[in-house]
């Protein structure tokens, strides 16, 4: 659920920033608010992979790289586009905690797997 809701909301802000920032904030600013998409959009398919996933592979990593993926989304992505709409730069310094929580996300989704198959 949460990975279908995080991709309708991506798509959502994509078509914002295409059609009704364009013309608000600098070329800059958006392809920042682009980047924040992007990321957001291939993360909330992470998760949908993740949650189906998870049928099969039940373990304790899974919901820990369900929940990174989450908090990557809202710390990378969402400190990205609080920067394009005018935000203080110092957000920024939230940017790779969110980068941070990506990466960790996908090791704990490879290390869900593995601790499934081993453990079963």
């Amino acid at each position: 659920m949460l990975g279908a809701a995080a991709a309708a909301i991506a798509v959502a802000l994509g078509a914002f920033g295409a059609h009704g920032l364009k013309a608000r904030i600098s070329s800059d600013m958006l392809a920042v608010w682009q980047t924040a998409v992007q990321y957001h959009a291939w993360h909330a398919l992470g998760l949908l992979a993740v949650g189906l996933s998870a049928v099969d592979f039940k373990s304790p990593w899974m919901t820990a790289a369900g929940w990174l993926l989450a908090a990557g989304i809202v710390l990378f992505s969402g400190s990205l586009y609080a920067l394009a709409l005018g935000a203080p730069r110092i957000l920024g310094a939230v940017t790779p905690f969110g980068g941070l929580a990506f990466i960790l996300g996908w090791l704990a989704f490879a290390v869900g797997i593995i601790y499934a198959r081993t453990s079963g």
